[in-house]
């Protein structure tokens, strides 16, 4: 029975599924965006972002609950260093997965899992488009004409 086991087995035994997300984890950490299935995706948001949240206070203890789910030293070092440094004030929301569609040979649902804070085209600000306006050829001179008769009248004025 599978009562209280609500997370996606994958098709896989216990031991495969844990070593398969620790691997997706430590190239997630190091590249800061993976391609992969769309329900990997999901279970690698599960099982990195309560990582990432450990890394955001640094300490012995925490390093060595992490070390225990990752087992690579330079992907530690990576995550208490540069990530933990660019997301120290999250409150969560480590990770964004976008949907890029199905793949060609067995027709799976693909996705990106990238880390927010690392991808520099969605973390520009919105730039406010202005709208050009156009002036045909006919326009222009009307503009300056109104502008010659504007100057001409105080002089005319003084004049008088």
């Amino acid at each position: 029975m599978r009562h209280n086991k609500k997370f996606n087995h994958l098709g896989r035994k216990n031991s495969h599924r844990a070593a398969m997300l620790a691997n997706m984890a430590i190239s997630l950490i190091e590249h800061k965006r993976i391609t992969t299935t769309l329900p990997k995706a999901k279970a690698l948001r599960l099982y990195v972002e309560p990582l990432i949240t450990k890394a955001k206070e640094d300490s012995t203890n925490n390093r060595r609950v992490v070390f225990s789910y990752l087992q690579n030293k330079e992907a530690i070092k990576n995550l208490f260093g540069e990530v933990a440094a660019k997301v120290g004030n999250r409150p969560g929301g480590y990770t964004r997965i976008i949907k890029i569609g199905k793949r060609a040979n067995d027709d799976a649902d693909m996705a990106f899992i990238e880390l927010v804070d690392f991808d520099e085209n969605m973390a520009k600000q919105e730039v406010k488009k202005t709208t050009r306006t156009r002036r045909s050829k006919k326009a222009a001179p009307k503009a300056e004409a109104t502008e010659a008769t504007a100057t001409e009248a105080p002089a005319e004025t003084a004049a008088e």
